[in-house]
Parts: structure tokens; sequence; C-alpha cells
């Protein structure tokens, strides 16, 4: 089995759509290993109505939108490292984290701890807005130094091409493109606007 894990600089920055995306432009499986929030559309549904693919049912599904070691602890249980075990499946699988890598899985563990376990290859997801270079630098640097193996960067937003070049040049990571805010969002605008990504760069790695 190949994966891809798909993860962020921080919640929000556009995760879930390129993961739909990705899912897509590999044919690959889906699977979100931790749901926090279940009142609205998980991230999951989303990937699925994005991309038609098919998608694992998550290892834990939590009711509180937060952090999942806040969410966890509201349901009384904790999340356990042993039950986030990569599925066997045929072919491929695109993996999506929550938030960025330094969220809390538990009281003992982050996202960056299970990533480090796993030992497969790393997207990053980040925004163009001002910050960035910050929180992609630090992400990059913990990644690194956790033995992740790092696939480059995927941006998402308005076209800063400074901002961009110098994270590209001074991380001395691969520009895997840039996603735009898409209005309307549909399985038809996220397949054209990701003609701009470099899939075959990524696919290379599966």
């Amino acid at each position: 089995m190949n994966t891809v894990i798909v993860t962020g600089t921080d919640t929000g920055v556009g995760k879930t759509v390129f993961s739909a995306g990705l899912t897509a432009a590999l044919g690959t499986r889906y699977w979100k290993p931790v749901q926090s929030g279940l009142e609205d559309a998980t991230d999951t549904e989303t990937v699925v109505a994005l991309s038609g693919a098919e998608a694992l049912p998550e290892a834990y599904r939590l009711n509180m939108p937060a952090s999942p070691h806040l969410s966890a602890e509201d349901m009384g249980i904790e999340i356990e490292l042993s039950q986030l075990t990569l599925p066997q499946v045929e072919g491929s699988l695109v993996v999506e984290g929550a938030g960025g890598i330094m969220v809390p899985l538990n009281r003992r563990h982050f996202y960056l701890d299970l990533f480090a376990h796993w030992q497969k290859p790393v997207v990053l997801v980040a925004r163009t807005a001002l910050g960035t270079i910050n929180h992609t630098t630090l992400s990059l640097m913990a990644l690194r130094d956790a033995g992740c193996p790092v696939i480059g960067v995927a941006f998402v937003g308005d076209p800063e091409p400074d901002v961009e070049q110098t994270i590209v040049q001074m991380c001395d990571v691969r520009h895997l493109g840039r996603l735009p805010h898409l209005d309307p969002l549909s399985r038809e605008t996220l397949t054209k606007a990701f003609d701009a990504i470099d899939v075959d760069h990524i696919r290379s790695f599966l």
C-alpha cells in the first residue's frame, strides 16, 4: 500500500479541499483518522462529495469541534495511537490530518508523532496570506526534524509570488502549485483548479 499524508500549517488552510482534489487526481481512497465535530458535514463527507472517491471510516468520530484530545476527553475516552495504524487497502491512500502538525491527539502525543511513526511522504498545505512564512517554516522544520519525508508545499489562496518563493528558497522545498479560493466550490471547479498542482511529482512518491 502506498500512502500520501496531507497536513497543514493551521486549521482552515484548505487541507480538506486539497485532499479531495488530490484523491480524485491520483485515483486513490481517502482516510481521515480522527474527526472532531459532527454537527456539520465531516471532512470525509466533503471529500467524497468533491472527489467521488471511496473513503474509509474514521478510527475516531468525536462530537465536539475542538482539538482531538479535548474532543476525546469530552466523550470520556482517550485517543490511542495503536488504534491509528494505517489501513491496509489495495492501491493507494490519501490520509488527512487535523489542523497543524502540533495538534495533540492525547496528552502525550501530537499528530507529528503519528506522522513520524508512519514514515510516509507528506504534503504540507499552507496559506498564501500574511503569517504563512513563519507557520510554514516552523512546520517544515518540525517535520524534517522528526524524519518525515516531505514531498513539498501546496499553497491555497490568492497569488503571493514573493512570499511563495521566499518559502521555497529559504526552506529548500518544492513548490507543488497553488489552489485559489473556489467560488463556487464543486467537483468541476476543483478538478479544473487542480491542473495547477504538480500531481505527477506527488504521484512519484507512491
